[in-house]
Formats: C-alpha cells, structure tokens, sequence
C-alpha cells in the first residue's frame, strides 16, 4: 500500500513522540532524584518531587520534536521545564501571602538551593531572566547546574563549550546572582 504524504508525516510524528516518551523514561529517576533534592532544601514547598517532575513532563510532552535531541540536551530542556513549574508553585504561594522572614536563596559550592522558598526562588528566577539577557551563556550554565543537576562535564558538552569555560562561566554567573538577590533582599 503506498502512504501519502499525510501519513508519512503522521508516521514521522508517532515516531518523535515515542522518541520522546523513551527520553523521558531514560530520565525519570534522575530527573526524580533532583526534584527531591529540590524539595529537601525548601520545607515550605507545596509541590512533592513527583508532581514537580509530571508537571515538567506536562510542559515538555507537547513538544515532540524534542525526542531527537541527545539525553544531555533533553536534561537541560527538563531542567528549564522543573524551573519554570517551581516559579509557577512560588508565584501562587505567594499569592495569598507576601514576606514573612524566609532565607535568601544562595548558590553555594555544591550548587544546591538554600532555603530557595517563596519570593526568594521569584528573586532568583528574575535574576537568572536578567543574567540571560546580559550572557545566555551563563544563565544556561547555572540553569543546567542548578536547576538540571548537571555536573560540569555534562553542562560542557550540553553547551558544547570547554569545562573550564563552564566553571568561569558558573564562577561568574553565581558572584553576580548573588550581588543581584543581595540587592532584592
């Protein structure tokens, strides 16, 4: 039977989403891993670390031209994807309340949230807006680290730049985020 171009094209689409479907299986437990790192340095998160990783993969699952990117790639799309859930959960708990003495959000050695809660996280993620319009490059560094849990090998080759770039682009990135939450603070 000859396929037309319409099926062929139907054919090609199945085949993206099932490439996608398997990158996101391939992920899963890692990208769960990091949503709970997430959520242990934040008490006052309302979003357990699988509802942060359906939400992402909501975002994501529209997209099925996705699944022809590498696993690195996809981890850094996920991890943009996680980021934007967790500013979507601060933004409607801060909603019904403004303040009320929570930490600054820090970048420290290990790159891990402190206290990342609230208005701190809204803070960080304007900041990061901010940082992205200044140097891409940098924003999608702490992005890949902070928020995707990627190591500097793997934020090198997602980037397609040298690991010492990434740690000058990290080292950089992380003294001017936290001039800017300073500021915010």
């Amino acid at each position: 039977m000859d396929l037309g171009l319409g099926d062929k094209l139907l054919s090609d689409g199945a085949g993206e989403r099932q490439a996608l479907d398997d990158l996101f299986c391939l992920t899963y437990s890692e990208l769960r891993r990091l949503a709970s790192s997430v959520r242990r340095h934040d008490a006052r998160a309302t979003i357990n670390p699988t509802a942060l990783v359906n939400e992402a993969w909501l975002k994501l699952a529209h997209s099925p031209e996705l699944g022809s990117l590498t696993l690195l790639h996809f981890k850094r799309i996920a991890a943009r994807a996680m980021r934007q859930v967790l500013v979507e959960a601060a933004r409607r708990r801060n909603s019904d309340k403004r303040g009320g003495g929570l930490a600054l959000a820090t970048l420290d050695e290990a790159f891990e949230p402190v206290s990342a809660g609230g208005e701190q996280l809204l803070a960080l993620d304007a900041a990061l807006d901010e940082l992205a319009r200044i140097d891409p490059r940098q924003a999608a560094v702490v992005e890949s680290r902070f928020f995707g849990g990627l190591d500097v090998t793997e934020t090198a080759q997602a980037l397609s730049v040298s690991e010492a770039t990434v740690l000058r682009d990290w080292r950089a990135a992380r003294a001017w985020l936290a001039q800017q939450l300073r500021r915010a603070h």
